[in-house]
Formats: C-alpha cells, structure tokens, sequence
C-alpha cells in the first residue's frame, strides 16, 4: 500500500510565540503617508485666527441687511458691527484716526468732501419725496411737480441732506428744526412740507403723514467709501458682496 502524500497544513496566521504579529499597511496608501500620518501627532497645534470684526458705518435710511446676511454666511468667524452715522458727520468718521472708532467701511451719502484720499463705489440713488399732512390736498394725487408746490413753506431741517432745491416754495416763520424726525412731525401737522430721499420718508413714516415722489427733483446718491490706505482683505470682501460676485468669481 502507497504511502500517503499529504500537503503540510497551511499556517493559522498566527505568530509564533515570542513574536509581534506584523503591522499591516493600509491598501491604498503609501508609506510615506503612514509616517506622516504617525508624525502627525507629535506636530505643534496651529494658532487660531484671534477674533476680529468688520465696522461698517451707515447712514439713516440705508438698508444694507441683504450684504449682512450674505457676509455671515461667506465670513462665519469674523463679526459684522453696523455703526450708525449722521450725514454731517461722516465724511469725518471715515478719517477717524482712533483705532476703538475707525470703520473698516461705510455706507454714506453724497455730496462727500475731500473723495481724493477715499474708495468710493456708487452703489444706488433715492428720489426725493415730498412729505405733507396726510390730509393735504398734495396726497389727492400719486406724484408732484415743482409747480404743485408753488406757495407751500418748505421746511428744511438742520441735518437736510439734499442742499438747496429752488423750489417756489415760502420760508417758514417758525425757526430751523434739528431733524428729519422733527421736520416729518411738524409737516404732519400741516404747517408745512418736506423734500427728503424716499428712505428717510419711510424711517419717518406716521399715520397723519403722507409721501409723493417729486418728478425732476434732486437725486440723492448712496455709496460705499473707505480710506484708501485702509484696503484689507475684509474690505475686498465686502466690496464683492456689494457688487454682487460669487464666492468663486475673480475680482
């Protein structure tokens, strides 16, 4: 009788005693990776960005909530502070030398003094609207005319915004009032009229109070300004967002 052949019985995969069981690579990945990998945690942590804010200034009126919205989304980790500002004033809190005061950026009016030195980018204009009581004869209609406005007294604040109008208008006997809100208030109460950007009318709005646009009146053009010497990255961002480009277009 032949003797039998049999095959020696393929190994268990165990080690044999006394030794460590090799380390299997992981299919796919080269080596130099698994030494990186392993290397990875004797590296130094890397510092956190420390918190900042972007300061943007805006003038009564403006409504810059959808560019708020869309810079939180595209900018999680740097805050967005609105600043108010009055239109007298702004042209010197963009120059504001401080660094607890500085705005990164500002949304202003113009006419703005001393633009040599400033970005400016136009960003849209208001028509002018004619406030008067809500029971004046001027609201029988859906808009005006200068000549619609013959006799009327013109009040005109001391933060106006608009300038001189050459209306024919009459002065008022009573002395300057010192805002908008005072000037709505007063027109509201039939002693008067008032010429502001459409904004300011509807910031102002009161139930004894009505708004006309004021064809062929002075435009009132909003802008986005910042210092020059002052353009940061934060800056161009915003700047983009302004102009509407997505986060992957070019400048």
């Amino acid at each position: 009788m032949k003797n039998d052949r049999r095959r020696p019985a393929r190994g268990t995969g165990r080690p044999h005693a006394g030794r460590p069981a090799p380390k299997k690579p992981v299919k796919g990945q080269p080596k130099t990776a698994q030494k990186a990998a392993r290397k990875r945690f004797d590296a130094p942590a890397t510092a956190p960005e420390p918190p900042r804010a972007f300061r943007l200034g805006v003038i009564p009126g403006t409504t810059p909530g959808k560019w708020v919205d869309t810079w939180k989304e595209r900018m999680p980790r740097v805050a967005i502070e609105l600043v108010p500002l009055s239109f007298a004033d702004q042209r010197e809190r963009l120059d504001e030398a401080d660094p607890s005061g500085r705005l990164d950026a500002a949304i202003v009016r113009l006419p703005l003094q001393r633009t040599e030195d400033l970005h400016v980018i136009p960003l849209y204009e208001e028509v002018p609207v004619v406030v008067a009581s809500a029971d004046s004869h001027l609201m029988a209609v859906d808009e005006l005319t200068a000549d619609d406005l013959a006799g009327e007294v013109l009040i005109t604040p001391a933060d106006d915004v608009l300038g001189p109008l050459g209306l024919p208008t009459a002065e008022p006997r009573f002395p300057q009032l010192a805002t908008t809100g005072e000037a709505v208030a007063t027109a509201a109460s039939g002693a008067g009229i008032l010429v502001v950007p459409m904004s300011l009318a509807r910031l102002h709005q009161r139930k004894d109070a009505g708004y006309r646009p004021l064809l062929a009146g002075p435009v009132s053009p909003v802008v986005l300004a910042w210092r020059r010497d002052a353009t940061t990255p934060d800056v161009e961002t915003f700047v983009g967002i302004v102009r509407g480009r997505s986060t992957n277009s070019s400048r």
